[in-house]
This record gives C-alpha cells, structure tokens and sequence, in this order.
C-alpha cells in the first residue's frame, strides 16, 4: 500500500499514510526506508515541513506545509480546539456508548537515557480524549478466557495530542487496542492476525478539519481505512461515521 494525495494546493498538502510508514526520518526506527515526507517531497517537487505526525502503525489523513510559516499556523490551529481530530479504532471488549477520558499520562521514554529516570519522576501532561461507540461484534472464539471474544469499533477525538496518547488511554479504561504490541494483550493481537490476516494497530486518523491559513476555507479532510483493516468492518457489519 503507497502514500496517496487527497488535497494539495499552493500552501497545504494532505495524503493518506498507510501503516508502516514513518512521517519522517527518526533515531528510532533508523532502520526504516519507508518515509512519507520524502515520498511526498519527491512526488510533488518541493519542500515540505512537517505540521504532526502519525505513529509509524498508524495509517491515516495527514497534512504538511509547503512553508515554514503555513506549518507554523496550522500547527497552532491543530493545537487549540479550533481543528477537528478523529480517529477511529478497535478496541477488546463492549466499552461504553460514549465516555471523556481525562488522564494525564507522563512523556514516552523512547531513548534509554529517558528509561533511566524512575516513572514518579516524569511529569505528567493533561490528556483529553473523546470517544463514543459505533458498533459491536461478539466471535465464537475462546480467545482469552471465556467462551467467546467480544470487540467494539469506536470514534475517537482527541483534545490534546500526547505520545501514544490513544493507545494508552484505552488501556487505561480497560479496553486495549488490537493489535497494539506495547499497550494491548497478545492472545487478541495474535488472533486478529491468524484468523482475519491482520496483523497491524487497528487505529487510524480518518477525519481531519482545519481552517485554510490562507483562504479561511473550512477544510475536511478525510481519509477512509483501506486493506485489512477495511475488510474486517466490511466483516462485522460495522459503518464508519458520517
């Protein structure tokens, strides 16, 4: 699966990311040849400047600037409650209809000088998210311990953008994400894997709403899930939001 443009203009542009993909180079995956910003660079001839990011499992609408200036003003927006971010994801379990989970969580220790400090030291940061329940599958599969698995698609909108703030959030709530090595539980990840092929972070950015810089433009930018991860709500019968 490649990279695919949804919106470009003289100042923005927007593509889908597929899982696997990092948004650009990092010491943490230095290993990694699959980079969406020089993908993009190269497709559209011109420099571009990171805006947010996207987790490398994660897929996705994403958007970058074509200036300093532009990326530095979206940036802002996407920070206040002026944007729109919504993701959804499958999680384990019925979770609530609908819920506000309000947890700060302290930063992610990716490099091992980070690891070192003891967890109480790390200051944690206000973390909002937004969810609400869009569908529910129950298997005849014994994955864990009872007799059959229970699953839920969700909608989620994020109010602040911590690291893996997803992810963590619903583990905290109980409900991990499939297919989440760090965050969720492998009997499940293991499951989705060999029983529907699908082996990725059932997570993904598929709606995102700004304001042009520029024009003022409301703008909605939508990316609909593809692969594996489309085939299994096309499975269980579940509809994405409108």
């Amino acid at each position: 699966m490649h990279p695919e443009i949804i919106f470009e203009d003289d100042y923005l542009i927007a593509a889908f990311k597929p899982e696997g993909w990092l948004v650009h180079r990092s010491e943490i995956d230095r290993h990694e040849s699959r980079i969406l910003l020089q993908y993009l660079r190269d497709l559209v001839g011109c420099h571009l400047y990171p805006i947010h990011r996207l987790d490398k499992p994660t897929s996705g609408v994403i958007v970058f600037g074509k200036s300093g200036e532009i990326a530095a003003q979206v940036q802002a927006q996407l920070e206040s409650d002026e944007s729109v971010k919504k993701y959804i994801a499958v999680c384990r379990g019925y979770c609530p209809e609908e819920g506000v989970i309000d947890y700060p969580l302290p930063p992610v220790a990716d490099f091992k000088h980070q690891r070192k400090r003891p967890k109480a030291d790390l200051p944690r940061q206000d973390a909002v998210t937004i969810f609400r329940r869009l569908g529910t599958v129950e298997l005849p599969y014994a994955v864990d311990r009872y007799p059959t698995s229970r699953y839920s698609l969700v909608e989620i909108q994020l109010k602040t953008g911590r690291r893996h703030q997803i992810r963590r959030h619903f583990k905290h709530i109980h409900h991990p994400l499939i297919g989440c090595p760090k965050y969720g539980k492998s009997s499940h990840n293991h499951f989705f894997a060999e029983h529907y092929q699908c082996g990725r972070l059932l997570l993904h950015a598929l709606r995102l709403e700004i304001d042009h810089p520029v024009t003022g433009e409301r703008l909605k930018l939508v990316a609909e899930p593809r692969g594996c991860f489309l085939s299994l709500i096309e499975t269980f019968g579940w509809h994405l939001p409108e």
